[in-house]
């Protein structure tokens, strides 16, 4: 897919850089000159080190914006380009389809799948047609629709979270948004099949819980998953927008954050630049950390699979208090 190339307010020197490789490279098919050959590889040694120097000193808000960027892959270009014969399933068999959740089944490396996922649109026709990946009840009712097939074949689940937070409106909380997500919740914890998730942008609270509970949960390296986003943390601690960086930063939900409290499995590494970058690398090394956990957890009974799912969620906060070493 060809797209416009975007830049956040801190990817300014990449995109500078950017626009005169790409410049030096018209030039060079145009004429030919070793002098446009020796600039092109001084330039690009300059992008990397550029791409390295700022990668290396993200803030946590800068990750966030990462995690929201323009041109990161969604849902269904992972399917595309990860998957083999997807047959997308539509509708909750109650109400209607809801186009801000995917769900259907589909071969990986040969093995059959049960593939959930949000999925956000790449410009304002095609957000509004998806809800900006803010599902329904529907939505989530299509979901463990499939996955409940996924069961009955003893397929494993993958779900691609990315979402700002389930949808809020009237409309949704009168069809029973929180029953429904509390209900695939529920369903989840005794799915009797693996579930594998993989958080590809942002993990918007129960939004993304309503398809989160899993086996294995995996996150990209500048992905973020929060019970609630900087701006509505700075709005109702901070009660101003100003403290957007700080609620960022307080909110723990950096990949690295949440492996470090145990509570992600994996981080998944992107290239360098992050995943809008190079989509292609950023397809093959999700498609081998998926490869490495399916083949894992595949071998587990299914039984068993139940129950070290309740203990890997029952386990998530818990404390240890250790013997004070102050005096009395």
């Amino acid at each position: 897919m060809i797209m416009e190339r975007k830049y956040l307010d801190f990817e300014k020197p990449i995109e500078q850089l950017d626009k005169k490789l790409e410049s030096l490279q018209s030039r060079k098919q145009n004429r030919i000159s070793d002098r446009y050959a020796t600039e092109i590889v001084s330039i690009k040694q300059q992008l990397n080190e550029t791409i390295k120097e700022i990668f290396s000193r993200l803030t946590d808000w800068q990750v966030v914006q990462l995690a929201r960027h323009p041109n990161r892959p969604h849902t269904l270009d992972y399917i595309e380009n990860i998957f083999e014969d997807f047959v997308e399933l539509h509708g909750d068999r109650c109400y209607a389809d809801d186009p801000a959740v995917i769900t259907g089944i589909a071969r990986f490396n040969g093995i059959p799948v049960g593939i959930v996922g949000h999925q956000k649109g790449r410009d304002t026709k095609e957000n509004i047609f998806r809800n900006f990946g803010m599902a329904h009840p529907e939505g989530y009712k299509k979901a463990l629709r499939v996955m409940k097939l996924a069961e009955n074949m003893f397929c494993p689940v993958i779900s691609f979270i990315d979402t700002p937070g389930a949808n809020p409106d009237i409309a949704a909380e009168e069809r029973g948004q929180a029953l429904t997500i509390a209900n695939n919740l529920y369903e989840m914890s005794l799915l009797k099949t693996p579930i594998l998730a993989v958080v590809i942008g942002e993990g918007g609270s129960g939004g993304a819980l309503g398809i989160g509970v899993a086996d294995r949960l995996l996150m990209q390296e500048y992905t973020i998953y929060s019970v609630i986003s900087p701006e509505g943390c700075a709005s109702i601690l901070w009660k101003t927008q100003k403290a957007i960086e700080d609620a960022a930063r307080a909110l723990k939900l950096t990949a690295r954050d949440l492996f470090d409290m145990g509570i992600v499995d994996e981080i998944i590494h992107e290239p360098p630049g992050g995943a809008h970058r190079d989509w292609q690398t950023t397809f093959a090394l999700l498609k081998d950390a998926l490869d490495k956990n399916i083949r894992e957890i595949k071998t587990i009974k299914r039984e068993e699979l139940v129950n070290l799912r309740y203990q890997k969620y029952r386990n998530i906060g818990v404390v240890v208090e250790g013997e004070s070493n102050e005096e009395t």
